[in-house]
């Protein structure tokens, strides 16, 4: 709050005008000048105000007024960026996001796909798709892959082209190296099929078979 004292005649208006500016806390603008305007009209012609002191309380009420904008703009500018994440994120309905994840679930063409990671060059790498019950409904042998990410695919079917998988699956690697067994990770694609976000737009989440992930937790766009 910005407070002017020291003098009766504005001691008296700050008193009168008190329950106008309890409303905000603060001294607004029109505030200001009425009490500058009537400190000026009945300051004593023998004693004026000192010039140092006019100065110092304009520039205060500048500083005070320039920080109050400042602030009005930086809401402004939020509300923009809060906006435009929410328009950003809508445009990726649709698509599919690349996310580190051990759980596959199927595209919109009913295939599994996504990245083996491996931290060193591996002699013979495998991966398993588990239903929920714990069986291997899908295994594929990789062979020997240099360090890097491996990219998978698996349709769904059997050899005979019938569907055997329709829901999410967790998958199992294996890979071995000069050193013995690795850990690998995995990421895996999931389609975008909605956009939630909060008012505000400060938190926006992705929809898909996996849940709710956050845009920041892409690692790429399909």
């Amino acid at each position: 709050m910005t407070t002017i004292s020291g003098n009766s005649v504005l001691d008296s208006l700050s008193s009168s005008n008190s329950k106008s500016a309890d409303k905000s806390g603060t001294l607004d603008q029109a505030a200001f000048l009425k009490l500058m305007t009537t400190q000026l009209q009945t300051q004593d012609p023998f004693s004026p105000v000192d010039n140092t002191q006019m100065v110092a309380q304009m520039a205060q009420f500048s500083s005070v007024a320039g920080i109050a904008e400042m602030n009005a703009s930086l809401k402004d500018i939020q509300t923009s960026l809060a906006g435009s994440r929410v328009g950003d994120a809508a445009s990726w309905l649709g698509r599919a996001a690349l996310v580190n994840s051990d759980i596959a679930a199927p595209l919109s063409d009913g295939s599994y796909r996504g990245e083996i990671n491996l931290p060193k060059d591996a002699s013979a790498v495998a991966i398993s798709f588990v239903d929920q019950n714990g069986a291997v409904v899908h295994q594929e042998t990789l062979g020997a892959q240099a360090k890097g990410d491996l990219a998978f695919a698996w349709d769904g079917k059997d050899a005979d082209g019938n569907t055997v998988a329709t829901g999410p699956l967790q998958l199992v690697v294996t890979a071995a190296g000069a050193d013995g067994q690795m850990a690998a990770t995995t990421s895996t694609w999931t389609g975008i099929s909605a956009v939630q976000s909060p008012a505000g737009g400060s938190d926006t989440k992705l929809v898909t078979p996996l849940g709710l992930i956050s845009p920041a937790d892409t690692l790429r766009l399909g």
